[in-house]
């Protein structure tokens, strides 16, 4: 029988005796919880050379001596490979009331360490550890299982006590739209927030499998119409985290590229609210892909530039060989054309409208500078939408005659 128990190591004593890869795993373990580590063996494998280099561990290099090696110590780990060295270390601890872990004896070590998992969240740590006897084999295994489902975010993570303090706020990048395309930091964070502030292009799947008791503020913005203005999110942001509430802002594609995320972060720390930033697979790239467009390609494009198509256009290289990428530029296409034009755009440049990237009903309208905007009034381009612009659409399947 055993009863699992979580020890605080910070700033405790641990005593390692040996030096190879079992202990150097073990002790990289209680070194990563903060505790005071002392090493005797006399050698060292190479990861325990490095924890020694780094100061990070104290070696004494010599074989174990008996029950004064472990004075002080709050508890033992003894994984010498030497069957009498490990008991003797074992019987030591015994008579001296401290818990040890003799490494290569699992059904008779007093104390054990177990196959663990953690997710770090913004209000704490969650650790998942198996038990199983003497079949430490069977515990990883369980082990493993359990990982997938906590580091998917799967399992039920939100806090059953209150948040104590304010909040905290992160902005999350969803991707181009499927939420298979989501990061597992996305997912995690998902599952432990309170409130979820929610773009028009983030992916909306998930939201239908979070917990009843999660709250959704819909703030989605279409062209021509922002039912919420950026700084009234700015303030539901803030208001929110101030009040204890973990806070996940979801957004399509990367909160950092023509996301607005920038001024969101800026706007919660002013008032002291941590906030984490998670990257999103951005629609600027990842979109032309589902078209079958690399935003550069050796011998067609070095280089790309993403702009948004709500404002006026900066000055842009010109040549089919630097591939332009339109977001939100579909209500101003024709202005947009134009404008490049008279840069000096060649009119036969290709040109890709790509809307709805990754979804099932993903389309996919081809053109040239000259042509695009006629195009896409003919079928009806709507948003979202992603313009490609160079010589890089003639690697797409949609390109004619590809």
């Amino acid at each position: 029988m055993a009863l699992p128990l979580a020890l605080d190591l910070r700033g405790r004593a641990v005593v390692a005796v040996g030096g190879g890869p079992v202990s150097a795993r073990r002790v990289t373990a209680f070194v990563a919880e903060g505790a005071v580590v002392t090493v005797i063996a006399p050698w060292l494998c190479e990861d325990l050379v490095d924890l020694v280099a780094e100061d990070a561990i104290r070696w004494i290099a010599r074989d174990y001596a008996g029950s004064a090696d472990l004075a002080g110590a709050r508890l033992v780990h003894t994984a010498t490979g030497d069957p009498s060295t490990d008991d003797a270390v074992a019987a030591d601890s015994e008579l001296l009331g401290l818990w040890c872990v003799h490494a290569a004896d699992a059904e008779r070590t007093p104390a054990a360490v177990l196959a663990r998992t953690s997710v770090d969240l913004p209000d704490g740590r969650v650790t998942v550890a198996v038990h199983a006897s003497a079949d430490p084999r069977r515990a990883v295994a369980v082990r493993d299982a359990i990982a997938t489902s906590l580091t998917t975010g799967s399992l039920p993570l939100q806090p059953q006590r209150p948040r104590t303090g304010s909040g905290w706020v992160a902005l999350v990048g969803g991707g181009p739209g499927h939420e298979d395309l989501m990061t597992l930091r996305a997912r995690q964070l998902l599952a432990t927030a309170d409130v979820v502030v929610v773009d028009r292009l983030a992916p909306r799947g998930l939201l239908s499998t979070l917990p009843t008791t999660v709250r959704v503020i819909d703030v989605g913005k279409a062209p021509q119409r922002h039912a919420v203005p950026q700084d009234q999110i700015n303030a539901i942001l803030v208001e929110e985290a101030l009040v204890g509430h973990g806070v996940v802002r979801l957004k399509g594609g990367d909160p950092y590229v023509l996301g607005r995320g920038g001024e969101e972060r800026l706007a919660c720390e002013a008032h002291g609210i941590p906030v984490e930033v998670v990257p999103g697979v951005t629609s600027a790239i990842s979109v032309p892909a589902a078209a079958g467009i690399p935003v550069t390609h050796r011998g067609l494009a070095r280089g790309f530039t993403v702009v948004t198509g709500h404002e006026d256009l900066p000055d842009l290289p010109t040549g089919r060989d630097h591939t332009l990428v339109l977001l939100m530029g579909v209500a101003a296409l024709r202005t947009t054309t134009t404008d490049l034009l008279a840069a000096g755009r060649d009119p036969e440049c290709p040109v890709a409208i790509v809307e709805r990237g990754w979804l099932p009903d993903q389309r996919v309208t081809v053109g040239t500078v000259a042509t695009i905007a006629d195009l896409a009034d003919q079928v009806g381009v709507e948003n979202p939408a992603v313009i490609v612009i160079g010589d890089v659409v003639t690697v797409s399947p949609h390109f004619p005659g590809s």
